[in-house]
């Protein structure tokens, strides 16, 4: 598409585009073609005005926001103009804000239209312009009006008819894009049914993996008991081996499956929010990791003090995850520290939980909380990888955020807000 240049001109009966995004010229440009109408293009209001020179068009349809001379100013000269103030001007837009309006009226425009805009409803608007043309002035100057909007004074020197038929225009435009909303209210409206079915059928679901999987899991357990007491002293050591192993792996799943279940479920309780003592609740779940395991000698430093609006069962888990990944991945230090504080955090006050283990490599921080993704192996540290999946949905669904810094080696410390 070539854009016309200062000696060229539009012909009778045109529509003059006033763009500069080829991209969006050459579209509507594209459109107004295809349903007959001659147009001529120009790609700031500067070239308008000299394409105007040489030729007078139809109709003008001007973007707002350019360079050199924008819309506003544009329309301004051309109404100011003896010979060209007769000239209807379409305004084209992306903003919203209804000093636009204002604004449009007081440069004298006659229509208001948002981008994206409605093809058929533009194309009305243009055909009713072109028909009712000779119809939009009067003989008469108008009589200019100050109108006072959000601290500033504009002057409209429109008449009534322009006055009332760009109100009118801008109206439709709200009238179209409150249909929009509307439309996207249902869309979201029926999305939400479909989550919602999406919900129960994982709840059938569960309930299948717990009755139908967790079943035949008992029935190993049980048949590896048997065999062990009934049969355990006519059984070679590979044997017994193989027994124990079978019933220790079907443990292992059994536990896995209850991951899971408590995994999904944590979208659908319901959150009970009261004052929870976040400190209190560390101090007794170092308590009872201490009692699990008395050989090791962890240096617990907990911040006193420290509280929470939240759902206390939740938050239990949260804590729980977080003190065991420490006390987890702190099993190989000689001297292992875990701490719980405060600190703050882009003006908000915000939980941490912090050691002195094993740490990650931030390369891999994204993969922390996805589940089943482990950034360290079976063998070195047991676990499933649902942890820390399962508390940054929990403090999600408190309005928070949870996020970690590590590094191989030397720790990992992990913050939270609620």
């Amino acid at each position: 598409m070539e854009n016309p240049t200062k000696e060229s001109g539009a012909a009778a009966g045109d529509i003059l585009i006033v763009e500069d995004s080829q991209t969006q010229a050459a579209q509507l440009q594209y459109i107004l073609e295809r349903h007959g109408f001659p147009v001529s293009v120009a790609a700031n209001g500067r070239e308008a005005l000299a394409v105007m020179a040489g030729g007078k068009p139809a109709l003008l349809i001007s973007d707002i926001i350019m360079p050199e001379m924008d819309g506003f100013e544009l329309c301004r000269r051309i109404k100011a103009g003896e010979e060209t103030r007769d000239i209807p001007v379409i305004l084209l837009t992306s903003l919203s804000d209804p000093q636009d309006v204002i604004k449009g009226l007081a440069c004298g425009a006659d229509n208001f239209i948002t981008k994206p805009y409605d093809e058929d409803y533009l194309l009305a608007r243009i055909r009713h312009m072109r028909e009712n043309r000779h119809q939009r002035r009067s003989h008469d100057f108008p009589v200019e009006m100050v109108v006072p909007f959000a601290g500033e004074k504009y002057s409209i020197t429109s008449d009534c008819r322009q006055v009332l038929d760009f109100l009118l225009s801008t109206y439709e435009t709200a009238i179209q894009k409150n249909r929009e909303l509307i439309r996207a209210r249902d869309e979201l409206n029926a999305s939400k049914e479909q989550l919602e079915t999406a919900n129960r059928e994982l709840e059938t679901f569960s309930y299948t993996v717990s009755h139908d999987l967790r079943s035949p899991l008992t029935n190993i357990h049980g048949f590896c008991q048997l065999l062990l007491g009934m049969y355990g002293n006519r059984l070679d050591e590979e044997c017994l081996g193989f027994i124990r192993e079978i019933f220790a792996e079907s443990q292992r799943m059994d536990q896995l499956i209850g991951t899971i279940l408590n995994f999904s479920s944590l979208n659908r309780s319901e959150i009970n929010r009261t004052i929870v003592d976040l400190s209190e609740m560390a101090h007794g779940i170092a308590a009872g990791f201490r009692l699990s395991q008395p050989e090791r000698r962890v240096t617990f430093r907990i911040e006193e003090g420290i509280t929470g609006n939240g759902d206390a069962r939740l938050l239990k888990v949260v804590m729980e995850n977080l003190l065991g990944n420490a006390w987890k991945y702190t099993g190989k230090k000689e001297t292992p520290v875990i701490e719980f504080g405060t600190t703050e955090f882009e003006g908000r006050p915000a939980c941490f939980v912090r050691d002195n283990g094993a740490g990650f490599d931030m390369a891999k921080a994204g993969q922390i909380f996805t589940p089943f993704q482990r950034l360290h192996d079976q063998a070195e540290f047991a676990g499933f990888g649902i942890g820390l999946a399962s508390v940054q949905r929990i403090i999600q669904r408190h309005g928070g955020r949870i996020w970690a810094a590590g590094e191989p080696d030397k720790g990992a410390t992990f913050y939270f807000t609620l």
